[in-house]
């Protein structure tokens, strides 16, 4: 599969006619801060979106640092300002349990829509199986801390309700908390039901294509599920 080297422009995402989308496009979305070249980098975070005010935006800082310039807003769940069928790759490392299980399935369905026959989705989410295992593990020792451990580890619960008018409304807007839980039989299943095929258990860097190991980071594998399928 032929790979692009250049750097990616803005223009380059959003034309259809562009080279890019004619030797297929690699979108990867949820993607924070981690913005390579020759990828078409989205995320739906609303600091982004203040980030890019006018004048304001320009003095607004909510994290270490701000999002890259490569970096655009897009929703999965709502579609990428992108054509259909226009990508050889996408990466989602992180996301998909950020969402509701309806809305998953929606984002699975628009990443599907994505991308050209034969290209290939790779996707990373924490393991419901490896955390259930290490739950029912805990019990067994009578740990009191097996279940506060569970409720942390899969950001599932909370300790305290937030207080105050200014809290209330960030953690209304902050996306952080975990939706909807996957292991591999329920993923693979999703999966299929969006049309994808040879769906497989993926590992760190294993892909045929070495686009993915521009965005791909050893660390979000440690514990975590790892899927590649195609369309």
């Amino acid at each position: 599969m032929a790979t692009t080297k250049r750097a990616l422009t803005d223009n380059d995402a959003f034309t259809p006619g562009s080279d890019l989308l004619k030797s297929g496009l690699y979108v990867q979305y949820g993607c924070g801060w981690c913005a390579p070249e020759g990828w078409a980098n989205f995320d739906a975070s609303y600091t982004l979106v203040f980030e890019r005010l006018p004048l304001v935006g320009k003095l607004y800082t909510k994290n270490s640092q701000r999002f890259p310039d490569r970096v655009r807003y897009g929703n999965i769940v709502k579609g990428l300002p992108l054509a259909p069928g226009c990508a050889s790759g996408v990466y989602a490392s992180h996301v998909l349990e950020h969402l509701a299980y309806d809305d998953c399935i929606q984002a699975l369905g628009n990443t599907y829509r994505l991308l050209r026959p034969g290209g290939v989705f790779r996707l990373i989410v924490p393991d419901l199986e490896s955390v259930a295992q290490q739950y029912l593990e805990s019990l067994k020792g009578r740990s009191a801390e097996a279940n506060e451990l569970f409720m942390e580890v899969t950001s599932l619960g909370r300790k305290d309700s937030p207080r105050g008018i200014v809290r209330r409304i960030y953690s209304w807007i902050n996306s952080s908390r975990h939706l909807w839980m996957w292991d591999y039989p329920a993923m693979a299943h999703a999966l299929e039901g969006q049309g994808f095929r040879s769906i497989r258990r993926c590992t760190f860097n294993d892909s045929e294509d070495p686009m993915f190991a521009r965005v791909e980071d050893r660390l979000r594998f440690d514990g975590a599920l790892a899927i590649e399928a195609r369309r």
